[in-house]
Parts: structure tokens; sequence; C-alpha cells
């Protein structure tokens, strides 16, 4: 902190706009979509929407020589800094790591090395991103050239560009290591929250990968009948899954089983209507209708806590659980379970069937799934004893993953504002000598 202080203490700021401390700031152009030539080349070509506060490596289309030639798109160089001057990204800022070129609604500065680090300027951008939203008009907050070029960014130092210089890439540095800091923790993160849907999605397969002959689910399906059968224990499992006390493996297959029609083991209901004007902002029970977040609440419920329940439309296919009692829309089927079977059970084994379950889906503008699609499911019923069991380690893993999955935008939330404190301090010049 002491440090920070000193290297600003005492420094003369200039503010200049941006055009001044540019060597260039331009737009670019975008090729005749109807015409198939001026695609699919080898010439990076970014949309603003690609443009969101960081570097940019890649852009998802690429152009040919041709569109290149039969536009006002044109080939900028390596770190200019990019704004979005249209659209939902308006505002924001990135910094091209490779040569490309760009559509017009993006401006490009080429920063004049000289005058200030390009690095600096990203920064000091970065927080102003409010500021430059709030300039735009239209619906949409449109800016322009003219508005950016005009953007004061404060050079410290003016009349020594040596020290100017090197106070700017002090900054940098103490902000690129923040940056890099916030960028290494989210890689480490999603690589955990990978690990463990890996470990779960392993440990549910295995204990959920019951066998049946193909006579038997032949018969099943012909008959309605339950069948029961001995799981065999057929693949090696590794080490680390193995009971320290009996030797055995925890995903070995315990006791009978018998294969079940999911319509014959659980009773399945379609949830009731609600119009917007009887959702509450607030309430004591979620409703569910088309997506796994609730649409609103309400003061009553249709559906008691320990149930699974499937979206039939917008999100269709999506499998959820509540531990608690909620209200089920009419795009919302859910399963009163019998005795036999547990709900939480039943949940585990539906996601295992997840991509059958979407394969069924009727893609049109409102994505739908029938009840016949899954009610006709073979579901196998093991002893409840074995369904705890099954239930008890998969809810591990489950638990670990969620818990992972709530922390990581936290932890990076954290990290973020960490970097801001310090780009803020970092950052706040006074504004008494702005040349009007």
């Amino acid at each position: 902190m002491s440090n920070i202080k000193k290297l600003l203490e005492g420094v003369e700021v200039e503010w200049k706009t941006l055009g001044e401390i540019a060597e260039n700031v331009s737009s670019g152009g975008t090729p005749n979509t109807g015409v198939e030539a001026f695609y699919g080349g080898n010439i990076p070509w970014l949309r603003t929407q690609e443009v969101g506060n960081g570097d940019i490596w890649s852009t998802s289309i690429k152009i040919t020589e041709l569109g290149l030639k039969n536009s006002s798109a044109k080939i900028i160089p390596a770190n200019c800094i990019i704004v979005a001057m249209y659209g939902a990204t308006v505002g924001k800022v990135g910094v091209n790591k490779i040569p490309l070129c760009t559509n017009q609604a993006c401006a490009n500065v080429q920063i004049n090395a000289k005058i200030a680090n390009y690095r600096y300027v990203y920064h000091f951008l970065l927080s102003q991103y409010k500021y430059i939203k709030s300039l735009g008009a239209g619906s949409q907050t449109n800016i322009n050239l003219k508005i950016v070029k005009s953007l004061l960014i404060p050079i410290p130092c003016p009349n020594n560009p040596k020290k100017s210089l090197e106070i700017q890439q002090e900054i940098v540095r103490i902000l690129d290591s923040f940056s890099m800091l916030t960028a290494e923790l989210q890689a480490e993160l999603q690589a955990e929250l990978q690990a463990r849907k890996s470990q779960y999605e392993y440990y549910r397969n295995q204990l959920l990968a019951y066998s049946m002959e193909e006579s038997d689910q032949s018969s099943l399906r012909s008959n309605r009948s339950a069948t029961s059968i001995q799981n065999s224990d057929n693949s090696t499992q590794p080490l680390s899954t193995l009971n320290p006390h009996t030797g055995n493996s925890v995903l070995q297959p315990r006791g009978k089983v018998e294969w079940k029609v999911l319509e014959e083991v659980v009773e399945i209901k379609r949830g009731k209507r609600l119009i917007k004007n009887q959702l509450e902002k607030t309430g004591k029970y979620a409703v569910y209708q088309n997506c796994m977040i609730p649409l609103g609440y309400y003061h009553k419920n249709n559906v008691i806590a320990d149930t699974t329940f499937i979206i039939s439309a917008g999100s269709a296919g999506e499998i959820g659980y509540s531990d608690v009692d909620f209200w089920a829309a009419d795009d919302v089927y859910y399963f009163v379970t019998k005795n036999d079977l547990k709900s939480r059970f039943l949940y585990h084994f539906l996601i295992t069937q997840q991509q059958k379950i979407y394969s069924q889906v009727r893609r049109s503008s409102v994505p739908r799934l029938s009840k016949t699609a899954f009610e006709k499911l073979l579901i196998p019923i093991p002893p409840l004893e074995e369904q705890e069991r099954i239930v008890s380690i998969l809810d591990k893993f489950d638990t670990l993953t969620t818990s992972l999955t709530e922390g990581l935008p936290k932890e990076i939330e954290l990290r973020q504002k960490q970097y801001e404190y310090y780009r803020n301090m970092l950052l706040s010049f006074p504004k008494n000598n702005i040349k009007a």
C-alpha cells in the first residue's frame, strides 16, 4: 500500500484525449454476407459480441482476402485497444493479441507508444465502462468514433516521457498481476469443479449400471411385468473405491434388482398453470415453470418435499429434485413415488438417462417434451437399503460439486473487487488541469 502511494506521490497529471495519444483510431467493416467467397478464409474478423473486457486471441468468424478488399474492414496490428460501440457490449474494452480486422461497430485504437502504455490505457478504460456506456444514444445506447476519440486519459509526468512511461508500466505490472491471479484462480476452480463432476458421474454410472439380458428386456416391454435378476460385477474398480474394512468395492452392486417400467412405479402428475398476476416476488413456495430457475413465488404449494420432477417445455428434458415443498406449473411433470422407490434414487437414475430424454425433445420455437417420451423408461428397483446406500454416496459428490459451483463465482468476484480497488486507487487522478 505504501509503495503504491509513494509511486504516485506528487505526480503531475495531464488529461489528454484518446485521439491525442493514439497513432490511429478507426472502425472496421462487414463484407457482404450474401457472398460466400468473402467468408471462410484465414483472416480473423471480430464482432462486438466478442469484445468482453479482456485479451482477444481468436475470432469465431474468418474472412478471405477478397472479403477484406471488398469491404471497409482493414487489418489492425496486435495490441490495439478495441472499444465496442454498438449492441449489448457497448462500452466494453478488449486488446487484440493477434493482427485482425473488425466490423464497423468496433473502435480500434492504436496507442502511440512514446506517450502511453497501451495496457495502462486499457486498464483505465476498464474503470470507465459505466461512464462510456452513459455517453451513448438510442435504445442500445450506441456510441461513435467521435465519442471514443474524445475520452480523457490521465498521463502522469507529461513533461518527462521516460518517467511517465515508467510509472505507467509499474501501474500495469500491479494491475496485470491481479488480473492474472484472477484468471489462474478461475482456471484452477474450473478444473477442480470438472474433476468433481467427472468423479460424481463415474460413481453414478457405476452404481446405477445394472445389467439385464436382452430377453429380459423384451419380456419386460411386452408383458410389462417385473423381472428379478442378480446383478453381475463385470468390471475391475480402482483401488480408491475399496472399503478399507471389508476390502469390497463400494461400487459393487448388492442384492437383487427388479426392472420395471417408470409409469408402473410412480404416478406421473402434471403441474397446474398460474397466470402472471398470481405470481409473487417473494413467498414461501417457489414456482417452477419452464426451467430450473423459479418463475416466481406463490403462497400455496401443490407438490411436497422430496420430489423429482422434469421440465416439459422451454428447458425441456431438464431433471430436478426439491427437498422442500413447491408449486409445479403446467410445464412440469412430477413423480409421486411408491413405497418401494426412493425419490432421490429416482432422481439420480434419471440423470443417467438425461441424454436419452433430451433426444426425445421436439425442437420448435418452444422445445417440448411429451409424457410419452419418458413414461416407458425402464428403471432398476434394488432393495430400499441399497437405494439409500447409493443415494448417500452420490449425494456426497453432489454436495461437493454444488459447493464448488456456488463458491466459484463468489471467489472470483472477491478477486475482481480486489483488482478494482487497486485499479481505482492507482488511476484516480485529480481533474484540475483538464483542457477546456
